[in-house]
């Protein structure tokens, strides 16, 4: 199981929110669990999903990588963007930097996506905000209508949401290749 949350990292503002940010940037915590997924396979992932050599215009949206405070988190965060700087044969801008602390952003911010499908919203009607924000199968459908994966993979997993015959209709037709 893979579990996202969008929040706000790396500054000292106390409880940051959206208006009042301070000198964090907008980042998600992944909760990953490590027999599925490993920590280095995670590293991968994240320097695939951005352009580590571009400038950040400000902190608010800045490139970071926040690493939990454990010494081999460490390391493997270090030797990750050394191996992607090498690979590059350029300075990788991105930060990497210890977590500190992860404040959770507003509910209306989490699940972005998805939250402007009112089909699919009804799904989990249910659910309350935390549950809702916390929510894998949430975090999944989210990830397909920004039109990330593959159809494959949708294919394979689709069955496993437990949506109505409606949800699946309206993500299949959200998905379909333009």
């Amino acid at each position: 199981m893979v579990r996202t949350r969008v929040g706000y990292a790396g500054g000292t503002v106390a409880d940051p929110t959206y208006y009042r940010m301070g000198d964090h940037t907008e980042a998600f915590q992944v909760d990953f669990d490590p027999a599925r997924l490993s920590y280095s396979d995670l590293l991968d992932l994240f320097w695939a999903s951005h352009q580590p050599d571009g400038r950040s215009y400000s902190r608010q949206y800045m490139a970071a990588l926040f690493y939990d405070t454990e010494r081999q988190q460490q390391q493997q965060a270090v030797e990750s963007r050394d191996r992607v700087a090498s690979r590059m044969g350029k300075k990788v801008l991105t930060t990497v930097a210890p977590l500190g602390r992860f404040y959770r952003a507003e509910d209306y911010h989490q699940k972005y996506y998805l939250r402007n499908h009112q089909t699919l919203m009804s799904e989990f009607r249910n659910y309350s905000d935390r549950e809702f924000t916390d929510s894998t199968v949430a975090a999944r459908i989210n990830g397909y209508i920004a039109r990330k994966g593959s159809a494959g993979q949708l294919a394979e997993e689709i069955e496993s949401f437990g949506l109505s015959s409606a949800g699946r209709k309206t993500l299949e037709l959200l998905y379909r290749p333009r």
